[in-house]
């Protein structure tokens, strides 16, 4: 099964290479996945069983006080694992995240490994944009670079919608419904999308800008443009939003990962309207659904968050969380420092406790870093957080 595996992985390489293989089209994994090994408050197995914690993430983010803390971390799938490394090394971006095969592996590599309650599948907040007509990738060594930024008036409007994700996007449909198979009545299945403020500023600017030049311009001189762009991702965003749910994912979370270039005021006049229409087209759809919203470097306007069309706030580690969480009025996820993962163990399982504690004890918040899990980390590091926040009941 190995050496088949390997095999078809390698004649995928050259079909994606060779731009025979078109986004929409659909792969069933060719040979069964590894058997789950899945901690349960500190203990490894490999058999298979019904967990009684395999909602707890799913109630925490609703607002429900849990046995205990609910863990995930941003970028829990990432290059800190060697696993993971076998296949980034090998395979480019998109080819990973728009391969299911891939995706579905790299998806549950740190499941199985430390045992979070959920599962994050392994995407990008950009997917969706070539199905909108705006080309990307993701270059090594580089990051994002989009080909044609729209940057003028005809650009936006020549944008298209999603009309039939399951047409343009279909490869993250099989890639999900994969995973609520693998990880149903075991832990949660979550799912992401960018918010429009974000996705558009990665489109105008054409690659991460330090400075979210080319956006701050066109916020300057042509915010009519900035707001018909945002609108538009938006529309399409919820939509997509809509579709991951309906493919499996038991929990939303909206990225604004730009949040940092915004001041409070430039915050309320772009980037909130937009995702708050986002998030109320998936709540007025999926209702029951639980939406997370995380605004990277927005704990300096925290107080403008309260009325986020959401469930759910996710705070970076600049405020304190339980100063945020007063602040929000909302559940909240968060807030560790990434680095803490850098420090000795008995370190870092006491910033866990603080934290638990920080957010009103056991159960009263989603555990999670203030961003995502740093290239270098140790693979150990993570397990003993993971650890920790599991069997810690105060």
């Amino acid at each position: 099964n190995t050496i088949f595996f390997v095999c078809r992985l390698t004649m995928l390489a050259l079909t994606w290479t060779l731009g025979l293989l078109a986004p929409a089209v659909a792969f069933v994994p060719s040979s069964p996945l590894k058997p789950a090994v899945v901690v349960r408050r500190g203990l490894h197995t490999d058999t298979p069983f019904e967990n009684p914690d395999h909602d707890l993430l799913v109630r925490v983010a609703r607002g429900e006080v849990g046995e205990r803390t609910p863990v995930w971390l941003m970028r829990q799938a990432g290059r800190y694992m060697a696993d993971f490394r076998k296949y980034s090394d090998k395979y480019p971006f998109r080819q990973r995240s728009e391969t299911p095969e891939i995706a579905i592996e790299l998806s549950l590599q740190c499941w199985r490994a430390y045992g979070m309650d959920g599962v994050i599948m392994f995407s990008d907040i950009l997917t969706p944009l070539t199905a909108m007509g705006i080309d990307f990738d993701v270059i090594k060594g580089k990051g994002p670079v989009i080909h044609n930024p729209p940057r003028d008036a005809a650009a936006i409007k020549a944008l298209t919608d999603i009309e039939d994700p399951a047409a343009s996007l279909g490869f993250v449909g099989e890639t999900l419904q994969a995973l609520r198979k693998e990880t149903d009545g075991r832990c949660s299945l979550i799912g992401f999308v960018g918010a429009p403020f974000t996705l558009a500023s990665y489109s105008i600017n054409g690659k991460a800008d330090k400075n979210c030049l080319e956006t701050k311009k066109m916020m300057f001189h042509n915010p009519e443009l900035l707001h018909a762009l945002c609108d538009h991702l938006a529309s399409n965003i919820g939509e997509y939003a809509c579709y991951q749910v309906e493919q499996g994912a038991q929990v939303i979370q909206f990225f604004e990962s730009w949040a940092h270039h915004l001041s409070p005021e430039q915050f309320e006049l772009f980037a909130k309207p937009a995702v708050n229409k986002a998030m109320r087209i998936l709540k007025d759809k999926h209702p029951e659904v639980p939406v997370i919203y995380f605004a990277n470097g927005g704990s300096s306007y925290l107080e403008r968050q309260t009325d986020m069309d959401c469930d759910s706030v996710c705070i970076d580690w600049g405020v304190d969380l339980a100063l945020a969480k007063k602040t929000v009025g909302k559940p909240v996820s968060g807030n560790l420092d990434p680095t803490v993962l850098f420090a000795p163990e008995e370190t870092i399982r006491a910033e866990v406790r603080k934290n638990i504690l920080s957010g009103g004890g056991p159960g009263h918040h989603l555990l999670n870093l203030g961003h995502g899990v740093i290239q270098g980390t140790p693979e150990e590091s993570v397990g003993w957080l993971v650890d920790e926040a599991k069997n810690f009941r105060g």
